[in-house]
């Protein structure tokens, strides 16, 4: 195992450390115990960076179950070290705001325990080479954040949003596991790296667009894309840290990080471009529009993230035709590097901004827009970063989101100059999309400041609105320095962190020299679209209620959200319908549904493979063994008539010992005792235990014929005779009992055949055996002790139903 191997497993290391100090020690905030973990990991990323950026990639391989190619390869590149930077760095922010936010009433345990789970799942996610591994890290990470969604489970909300995000997010990688094999069956590998050697086989594949359709299933319901975003407002029934962590910064990028890295295998495919190009701009357009008429702060930022998502989602659809038309495509590559460049800067400036609604929720005791307002001198440091990350984030200079959001618009404007398709024939449509989002984009993040800080003070929150304190400020407040450094001095992050990770997009060694820099000149189309955006925003925020009417039409009937519920509760309704039709309560009906099952999978096998019966090899039946079959039958009919328990079981008793005679005739003396013994036994238990069964029906019972029970039991005899007779004709295989033979002393140096079957050939299966019957042991004594502690005089009924 090497270091960073460890690195990927040092949280799931320190959730069960933080666990035990939870359990005995609480005098200190756990969560400065935590802090550290997500500080080691980033700074040793952080040493990597040279290596990463001179073109040095990592592999380390460490074998698991190789015999299905099932390996723990991680593979760091710039785009993995760019995720995996993110998330060990804001992770570290997170926690360090959460030892402020949350208090000790809370279950801090279990919120440490389940974030860390979360870190460790993300890191195995992004830098796994394997995609077996990488598809258990993806639903680990689904279950975390499950957890995490439900922290506060005593909430109705927080129930249901983190049912919703699991349902959704869980059945997209299940398909994306569908895609992951029929990978595997094209190139024979499941290591992303050697299948990118072989592009060819995929591309020549019949199997290649069911592959990119399930695998987009995956990246689509991660990443919340259209029409899968359902989950992620509801999401925001979580903790703010949690928000701030798994859907701004972490999580819902996992869907955009694995269409990054599967880029230069599907490249080619017009399927791959037009659905993620389409995709994500339909999704930024309709999120964002969405934002707007929402009340709570939260839910305002989750439409936003949806919206930036579908943003960096529809860059990277356009970095693949980079890809496709050659690396040199100016337009394209420039589109890879905006969609890196704004996955850091939306990591900045939402992360932040989450945090400070967060603050606000903290400190005001609300986040509705209704009753917040006026907080401009109340809350001066937290209005200041919310200043800086809302702007960045509308896309306005000097801060980082004006960097990329220009290169987005300048990538989409472009767009008709692609050979590609019928891209050229409705390029139109790509920049209207891009303006129609980018002016909601401003719209929003306009009223989030001006909701909250500016407007007359509605004194109508729970509590007195104040600054929060240092220690929930420190996390935003560097978020927002990361935001103007980044927007000042871009080039800090071009030739160390952009490159690398959009050369592993593009799968090149050609190093881009990327140079970010603010002004353009006036012929740069952005700026112009930049300036529209900002006038038509301003301008429609300035009217607003004017036209907000026409949210009204959308009703909630028509929602997506509606269709969901309805899709739930139906699914429900006709799951218990079904199950209702064939779950009688009675196992003698579950009976006879197992056996029907065998009766049919038992003649479409023979009706397969075949009836072929020799009676060649047979041994002649001997008045001894015919004897005991009668005993048998005789028994079997006296267990059918009789209406005594205890007859019956002495019958059945009967047919065991009976059996032992079989074992007899057939010089299988051990099987006999082993046979008599346990007939023995359980015999008299059966006995005891019945004896002692008070009769619970008054009623006589009457046993009536049945022919469906008749059939059913004709059917099971015959088929087992058939197998058994077809077994015993159809010598397939070597007789494990010459091995035994050949063996015993060879191998086990034992004398006593018997004896080394049990103890060496079978040892673990005797092993299991003891154990069985030591836990059984371990339950009658509880049985026992259970009957002494109940035994008093006020509860004598229950202490002798312990007895019993």
């Amino acid at each position: 195992m090497a270091l960073i191997h460890l690195a990927i497993l040092l949280p799931l290391i320190a959730a069960i450390a933080i666990g035990v100090i939870y359990r005995y020690y609480k005098r200190l905030h756990l969560g400065w115990f935590v802090l550290p973990v997500p500080l080691i990991i980033v700074i040793y990323l952080l040493t990597l960076i040279p290596r990463v950026s001179s073109n040095q990639l990592i592999y380390e391989s460490l074998a698991i179950m190789p015999r299905i190619g099932m390996n723990f390869d991680v593979y760091i590149d710039g785009l993995g070290l760019l995720f995996a930077i993110l998330i060990s760095g804001i992770g570290a922010l997170v926690v360090l705001y959460s030892i402020g936010y949350l208090s000790h009433r809370e279950d801090l345990g279990s919120f440490y325990v389940y974030l860390l789970m979360f870190m460790s799942a993300m890191l195995g996610v992004v830098l796994n080479d394997n995609v077996l591994m990488l598809y258990l890290f993806w639903e680990l990470t689904s279950i975390s954040s499950f957890l995490l969604i439900a922290f506060w489970f005593m909430k109705e909300r927080s129930l249901y949003g983190a049912q919703k995000s699991m349902l959704i997010t869980m059945g997209g990688g299940f398909l994306m596991l569908g895609g992951f094999i029929l990978l595997y069956i094209m190139t024979g590998t499941f290591s992303i790296r050697e299948m990118l050697n072989q592009v060819s086989a995929i591309q020549e594949s019949p199997l290649a667009p069911l592959a990119v359709v399930l695998i987009l299933f995956g990246a689509f319901t991660k990443s919340a894309q259209f029409p899968f975003y359902i989950w992620l407002p509801d999401a925001m029934e979580a903790p703010t840290p949690v928000s701030a962590y798994l859907h701004s910064a972490t999580m819902v990028k996992a869907g955009i990080y694995l269409v990054a890295r599967l880029t230069p295998l599907f490249a080619f495919s017009e399927l791959w471009v037009w659905i993620i190009l389409l995709g994500g701009l339909i999704t930024m357009a309709w999120a964002s529009f969405n934002a707007i008429r929402k009340d709570d702060l939260k839910a305002v930022l989750a439409f936003s993230t949806v919206s930036q998502l579908g943003l960096i989602m529809s860059l990277l659809g356009l970095g693949a035709l980079s890809v496709v038309t050659g690396a040199n495509e100016e337009y394209f590559s420039i589109a890879v590097v905006a969609a890196v460049f704004h996955l850091i800067n939306h990591a900045t400036f939402k992360g932040a901004l989450f945090m400070v609604t967060g603050i606000v929720d903290h400190e005001a005791g609300t986040r509705s827009l209704k009753k917040l307002g006026g907080l401009l001198t109340v809350m001066p440091v937290s209005f200041t970063l919310t200043l800086i990350t809302a702007l960045s984030m509308a896309g306005l200079p000097p801060f980082n989101g004006f960097l990329s959001k220009e290169l987005f618009l300048e990538a989409m404007i472009h767009v008709g100059d692609a050979n590609f398709s019928a891209l050229a024939d409705v390029a139109f449509i790509f920049p209207l999309l891009a303006i129609v989002g980018s002016i909601f984009t401003f719209i929003y993040s306009i009223l989030l400041i001006y909701g909250v800080f500016f407007g007359k003070r509605t004194y109508d929150t729970p509590k007195e609105p104040h600054e929060a304190p240092a220690l929930m400020l420190i996390s935003p407040a560097i978020l927002t320095v990361l935001v103007l450094v980044f927007g000042f001095f871009p080039n800090v992050l071009s030739g160390t962190i952009i490159d690398p990770a959009a050369m592993s997009i593009m799968a090149s060694d050609t190093p881009l020299e990327t140079h970010l820099y603010m002004w353009h000149g006036f012929a740069n189309p952005a700026l112009w679209a930049t300036v529209f955006i900002v006038i038509t925003g301003t301008l429609l925020f300035y009217f607003r209620d004017k036209w907000m009417f026409i949210y009204d039409y959308h009703k909630d009937r028509f929602t997506l959200n509606y269709l969901y519920d309805q899709g739930l509760i139906y699914s429900r309704f006709g799951s218990r319908k079904i199950t209702d039709s064939y779950m009688s309560g009675f196992i003698r009906s579950y009976l006879v549904y197992i056996f029907l099952f065998f009766i049919v999978m038992g003649i479409l096998t023979l009706l397969n493979t075949g009836i072929r019966i020799s009676f060649d090899d047979m041994a002649p039946v001997g008045i001894h063994e015919m004897a005991v079959v009668l005993i048998i039958l005789v028994s079997i009919a006296v267990i059918l008539g009789t209406k005594s328990r205890m007859v019956s079981i002495i019958m059945l008793g009967a047919i065991g010992f009976s059996m032992s005679l079989f074992f007899v005739f057939f010089r299988a003396a051990d099987l006999a005792l082993t046979q008599l013994a346990i007939e023995t036994v359980t015999t008299a238990l059966f006995l005891v235990c019945f004896y002692h069964l008070p009769k619970n029906s008054r009623h006589q019972e009457r046993m009536r014929f049945k022919l469906t029970n008749f059939l059913v039991s004709l059917g099971v005899a015959l088929i087992v005779i058939i197998i058994g007779l077809t077994a015993y004709s159809n010598q397939l295989f070597d007789r494990i009992s010459e091995f035994h033979i050949e063996n015993v002393y060879e191998l086990a140096a034992g004398g006593n055949m018997v004896n080394v079957i049990l103890v060496d050939f079978r040892g673990f299966d005797t092993l299991f055996e003891t154990l069985v019957f030591g836990i059984a042991g371990i339950g009658i004594y509880s049985l026992m002790k259970l009957r002494l502690n109940r035994k008093d005089g006020n509860n004598e009924e229950h202490a002798e139903e312990s007895r019993i």
